[in-house]
């Protein structure tokens, strides 16, 4: 109620300041900008496509819902996926980096780790134009000083869906549901039918609760 009658009272004041003839009209935007504002932002994030199937099915779910997410793709998945890719760009979500064949950096050689992700870089920059500067280590693994070398963000999480475990939409949603919170970014997969499913769901439960969502580089830079 507070929101509302603070709206009202920046209507009626910027009315009087001499907005003449489109002056409610500047008034009523300038108020849909702020109310927009206030919305908790969190951010969808998938791991482990593109994938033929699922990473397509999400996708026309995310653009019916005029919701951007970011897709933090592997290396290898990438091959025979190119057309994906690059809808993925096309229709706004924001690509990372998540490695070459899903490993575990802390294991492996300095110079082997820079290959994964390099590889990879390459693969979105020939498909996309783009030289992603996200990357997300498979397991939350990063290497550590490896961020000297390579000029990357490393992408944690805090809500973790663990969809791969149950593939059980139900489950899925009901986990991430209860535990979201403004700023957060949600662990999700695109490489099953369950997860596309709940992610779906997610979203538009949380927009009814008017959550926005952003994708990782609105919350992490802005």
């Amino acid at each position: 109620m507070k929101k509302w009658i603070t709206l009202l009272c920046m209507l009626l004041f910027l009315a009087v300041l001499g907005y003449a003839g489109n002056g409610m009209e500047k008034a009523r935007e300038t108020a849909g900008e702020l109310l927009d504002q206030e919305h908790p932002r969190i951010a969808l994030t998938f791991d482990d496509g593109p994938h033929s199937v699922y990473t397509e099915k999400l996708l026309d779910g995310l653009k019916e819902r005029d919701i951007r997410a970011t897709f933090f793709l592997i290396g290898k998945n990438i091959e025979g996926n190119e057309d994906v890719v690059k809808r993925i760009q096309e229709e706004g979500h924001l690509i990372g980096n998540h490695t070459y064949h899903h490993v575990n950096l802390k294991k492996l050689s300095e110079s082997q780790a820079e290959e994964e992700i390099l590889l990879t870089c390459n693969k979105i920059y020939e498909n996309t134009g783009i030289c992603t500067s996200f990357v997300r280590p498979p397991f939350g693994a990063w290497k550590k000083n490896l961020d000297f070398e390579i000029t990357m963000i490393p992408v944690s999480w805090n809500v973790d869906s663990l969809d791969w475990t149950t593939e059980n939409t139900e489950k899925i949603v009901k986990r991430v549901v209860k535990d979201v919170q403004e700023g957060d970014i949600i662990l999700m997969h695109d490489i099953f039918q369950s997860s596309v499913d709940a992610a779906l769901q997610i979203a538009d439960i949380l927009k009814k609760q008017g959550y926005e969502f952003v994708t990782v580089d609105e919350l992490l830079l802005e």
